[in-house]
C-alpha cells in the first residue's frame, strides 16, 4: 500500500534535522501494527509510506495510529511544533508487486522531485494515474 498525507494546510514543518527520525518513527508504528514498512520518505510538507498491509488491521485504524502517534512525537521535537497536525485526509493506493521497486525509487527521490513540483501537483498527478475521482474542495486541509 502506498499511503500519502500532508501536514495540516501543507505547512513546511518537517525539517531535515529530524526528517530521518520521523520516518523511523512512522516505520516503527507500522511495524507495531504488523504492517511491514518497505520505504518511507517525503518532503517538508508530506510523507509517503509504502508498506505491506496486515490482515489484522484496517487501513483507517493504521492511519489513526500512524498520524496520532507521530503527531505527538513531532510536538516533542521543538517548541515551534506544539501545534503540529497532519491533514485529516490521506491517499492510499494499492501497488502491484511488479511496481514496488518503482514506487520505492520514487519515494527515495522526494527531495529532488519536489525541487521541480509542488505536493499539490504531485498528488493530483497520482490521483489521475489511479483514475481516482476527487473534488479539490475536500482534498486540501
Amino acid at each position: 500500500m502506498h499511503i500519502i498525507f500532508s501536514t495540516k494546510n501543507r505547512e513546511p514543518l518537517i525539517s531535515e534535522s529530524f526528517e530521518t527520525e520521523l520516518h523511523n518513527v512512522l516505520g516503527n508504528i507500522c511495524k507495531k501494527q504488523d504492517c511491514q514498512p518497505v520505504k518511507i520518505g517525503g518532503y517538508t510538507d508530506h510523507v509517503h509510506i509504502l508498506c505491506m498491509m496486515s490482515k489484522k488491521i484496517t487501513l483507517i485504524t493504521l492511519l489513526e495510529k500512524v498520524k496520532g502517534q507521530s503527531s505527538k512525537w513531532m510536538k516533542t521535537q521543538d517548541e515551534s511544533l506544539a501545534n503540529f497536525y497532519w491533514q485529516d485526509g490521506y491517499g492510499a493506493f494499492s501497488v502491484s508487486p511488479r511496481d514496488v521497486e518503482k514506487v520505492k525509487a520514487y519515494i527515495a527521490n522526494q527531495h529532488e522531485h519536489h525541487s521541480k513540483q509542488s505536493f499539490q501537483d504531485e498528488y493530483r498527478r497520482i490521483l489521475k494515474r489511479y483514475d481516482a475521482e476527487y473534488d479539490e474542495r475536500y482534498i486540501w486541509d
